[in-house]
Parts: C-alpha cells; structure tokens; sequence
C-alpha cells in the first residue's frame, strides 16, 4: 500500500517492544488497501497507532485503543483531554536522582497528577522499562538522563490533536475485539511468551501473558477473520509461533535491531514473525 509520509509527530512514550522500526521501515507494505475502523488492544507505546493516524488520512475512521495497564490508558486520557494540565504539573518536576526516587515513591490520588508521574518516570528512568513489584509497585531505577526534556510540552500537545477519534478502554484483548466490524483493521502485537529463535520462554511475560493466552489469540485471530475483518500480528521469530500460525494467515520473518526503551540498539539482530489475513 502506499502511503505519504511527512513530519511525524512521534509516539511520547519510550516503550520496551517498540514497533517503530516496523512502522518506519515495513508497515505500509502490509496494510489492506483500504479499511474501516482501526482496533488495538495491546497499546503500549502505540508506534503503529500513530503512524496510521498520521498517514492514512480519513476524518470518519474510529481508533479502539485498549491495555490492560489502566496507569498507561490514563496518560492517554489525559493527554487527550487536559494536556496542559499534565504540562503545567510536569513542569513542577526536577529531574534529579533525589527527585526522582521521591517521585517514584509518590503515589497520587487525581488522575492528572497520575499521568504527570507515569510520563516523568518514563522520562527519567532506567531505559524507560516499566516494571512492577509483586505488590503492583513500579521500582525501576533512575536512569541518569540529566539532558532530557521532561516536559516536551510541543509533542504532547501535538499528541493530544491526534487523539481525535480515539476510544480507550482498559479490557482484556478479546473483550475489546468484540466490536470488530467487518471490513475493520485490527493490530496484534501481544507480550511475547517465547523468546526469540530457540531461547525459550519468557517467564516473566510468562506470568503476563501466558501460553494459553497465545492459543487464545490465535483463536481470536480466526474469529476476526470469520468477520471478514483484517489483522496484522507482530510476535516473535520462534517454531512454537510459527507452528501456531501455520493456517491462520500469511507469515513472513522480519529481521531488526535490538530496542531498549524504544532506542535502537545495534548489537543484536533478532527476527520477530509478522502474521496478516489478507
């Protein structure tokens, strides 16, 4: 398919598992030549999200965004609805190691002051991984990043522009597909179970995301296709997904460089499976 690119403005978020490779280098290649509303329940930092809103442009299309992680879904709340808000309480905010574990240890009750924290820790920390503790407690560790922009209040105000058309929720992957229309587009890209190549599961996914919700999206994946909609699943290059995804769609093997907190990092190259019905 093919697409006009200009200035983008770039996802906000720096996210372990970024797709912005995919969305730089591959995604207009697999997208159908035209679809309806556009659906994505594993959100994250939404790099195809914004690539598809910014390129494919048509006023009437509806965005689904949905993530089980309700901290997440509501920075984009937010930013939607009162990004100067979150830009004024950013602005508050020192970016120093002393600060940064006071704010860490923070827990605020608003939901703005909640998105302000989630976007400077994001900032802040170490590769911007998000990590929780057993009791739900975000314990990654400040990152030394004296330089960076905390605030970016030009991009988040752009973002809260592109946010037009969204709808957000906060449910499980299947509760928020059953909406699919047919004609409708719909992006997978899951925590990965296994590892890449031949390494073996993940076990810290493993408690996020487990075999058996594999078999569930891959079910999935069909009932999407019995609706006459489209998908586009992005996992990892392993003979267990590969096996999975034999009869559901056409699978084509990618190769890119590893990303850590949505930076490119070029000492490993691994190749990840991308799976699409049409």
């Amino acid at each position: 398919m093919s697409v006009e690119i200009n200035d983008h403005i770039l996802p906000f978020l720096r996210w372990t598992g970024s797709k912005r490779w995919f969305t730089r280098d591959h995604l207009a290649r697999f997208l159908p030549a035209k679809f309806n509303n556009y659906h994505e329940p594993f959100l994250g930092g939404g790099a195809v999200f914004f690539f598809i809103k910014q390129t494919l442009k048509q006023s009437e299309r509806r965005f689904y965004l949905s993530d089980t992680n309700e901290d997440l879904i509501n920075v984009y709340l937010q930013i939607k609805d009162n990004p100067s808000e979150v830009i004024r309480i950013l602005k508050q905010l020192k970016n120093t190691k002393e600060d940064y574990y006071q704010i860490r240890k923070y827990n605020p009750r608003g939901n703005l002051q909640k998105a302000a924290r989630f976007i400077y820790l994001n900032r802040t920390s170490f590769n911007g991984i998000y990590r929780v503790n057993a009791n739900g407690v975000y314990n990654v560790p400040y990152g030394h990043r004296p330089n960076v922009d905390v605030v970016t209040a030009e991009l988040l105000t752009n973002v809260s522009r592109l946010l037009k058309n969204t709808v957000f929720s906060t449910q499980s992957f299947d509760q928020s597909l059953t909406e699919v229309k047919k004609g409708d587009l719909v992006f997978l890209d899951p925590p990965y179970t296994v590892a890449h190549e031949n390494n073996g599961f993940i076990e810290y996914n493993q408690k996020l995301f487990s075999w058996t919700d594999q078999e569930r999206l891959k079910q999935m994946t069909e009932r999407i296709t019995k609706k006459k909609a489209y998908f586009i699943l992005t996992n990892a290059s392993h003979h267990s997904i590969e096996s999975l995804y034999r009869d559901v769609g056409t699978i084509t093997v990618l190769s890119r460089p590893s990303i850590v907190g949505g930076r490119i990092k070029t000492r490993s190259i691994y190749n990840e499976l991308i799976v699409h019905n049409f």
